[in-house]
């Protein structure tokens, strides 16, 4: 018999105890608590993110199944319905915010190192937020459409990963390039946005703070052009320009020079225009930077798609938030693995192992380290054969 550990524990063990104990301690998490603590409110969560579990109901009922291994991860009685959804719903979420903010330091320094295809030392970080959709009869509170209801999260992720170092989850009215006024810009970092961030006055608090950005130009954008730069044939660079904004009112927001470069991209065959402050960089790095924009769909992709955020256990904005901070938490967890144990293929693979064997007594490295398949042997040399031919 196995007497190792259950893979489910082993994952936890990320999150350290001291960790969780103080930030119950911070937040008051568990006063008046006898036996569900905020441990075993997220073992529950996590295994519910790991598993894909889709309610209450579901969580409880594969939980209680296994009463031996229910025992073994910290828990005195059957996991109830009603108790898990009163913790979701009154316990802090912040607490949950905080404990992903720490394990977002621990996944950046891992992957530190990655190579992002440009010869940039730079630090390269992607914003932008996707909003995720509620049923109005059940959150009436997150109503910003007649018939529709959803919150929006607003991500910063550092391209080298792709790991997230900022999230703010808001009412899904407010417009997206209000969080940039909440934003803390790093010096010499290059900040990647959509068009829909395009605000000059915003765009010169990143240039002020020393950092640089990489955005589209709008349609209507007026550019009043000083020089022309030389441009590299081959490089599907068109012009190369710097100068300052037309209209008075754009240019005292952004007084500083400001650089257009016209690129077309051949896989798509359309003509883009690209705005940044950076002035000392390749035209055609310009474009290459923003292409690397789509890793943040693809982070918010593996979030809705992977992790589960479509089903809800808990209604009040508490217990939304504390779902979906788990998430990412789990989501930083997966990361953190799959780069200490240098382990093959994707995110996404790593997350379909650890979800169909949450408690097989298997160590995380032979579970998830793809080994050569050798079938056992299972001839018997004492057993006679029937004929003899």
């Amino acid at each position: 018999m196995n007497s190792g550990r259950y893979v489910l524990s082993q994952v936890l063990d990320l999150v350290e105890r001291k960790l969780l104990s103080r930030l119950v301690e911070r937040y008051n998490a568990e006063s008046r608590v006898r036996h569900f603590g905020t441990r075993q409110q997220f073992i529950c969560m996590a295994f519910a993110q790991l598993t894909w579990r889709e309610g209450l109901r579901d969580i409880a009922t594969c939980l209680n199944a296994k009463p031996a291994a229910l025992y073994h991860l910290g828990f005195r009685e059957p996991v109830a319905k009603s108790t898990l959804a009163e913790a979701n719903a009154q316990r802090d979420w912040r607490l949950w915010e905080d404990l992903a903010k720490n394990l977002m330091r621990r996944a950046r320094a891992l992957y530190a190192g990655e190579d992002l295809g440009l010869e940039l030392e730079n630090t390269v970080y992607a914003l932008d937020s996707t909003t995720i959709d509620l049923s109005l009869t059940l959150f009436p509170w997150a109503d910003f459409r007649r018939t529709k209801a959803g919150i929006k999260m607003h991500t910063q992720v550092d391209l080298r990963g792709p790991i997230p170092t900022c999230i703010h989850i808001t009412a899904a009215r407010q417009h997206d390039v209000r969080w940039l006024d909440k934003l803390i810009f790093e010096s010499g970092a290059v900040y990647v946005i959509d068009r829909g961030y395009m605000d000059f006055q915003r765009l010169n608090r990143i240039a002020r703070a020393g950092a640089f950005f990489v955005t589209r130009a709008k349609d209507n954008l007026r550019f009043s052009r000083q020089r022309s730069l030389p441009v590299v044939a081959g490089t599907g660079v068109c012009s190369d320009q710097i100068g300052k904004p037309t209209l008075a009112k754009a240019r005292t927001a952004f007084p500083a020079l400001l650089r257009k470069v016209r690129y077309f991209d051949p896989e798509t065959q359309r003509h883009l225009v690209f705005l940044t402050n950076h002035l000392g960089i390749p035209a055609a790095t310009v474009a290459l930077i923003y292409r690397l924009r789509w890793r943040i769909e693809l982070f918010f992709r593996w979030i809705k798609g992977h992790l589960r955020i479509k089903h809800y256990y808990g209604t009040n904005p508490n217990a939304v938030k504390t779902q979906i901070w788990i998430a990412i938490t789990v989501y930083l967890m997966v990361a953190i693995l799959h780069k200490q144990l240098s382990l093959p293929g994707s995110l996404h693979r790593t997350l379909q192992l650890l979800s169909v064997h949450p408690f097989e007594k298997v160590t995380l490295h032979e579970l998830l380290t793809e080994t050569g398949f050798k079938p056992a042997d299972v001839s018997d040399c004492n057993q006679l054969l029937l004929l003899n031919l």
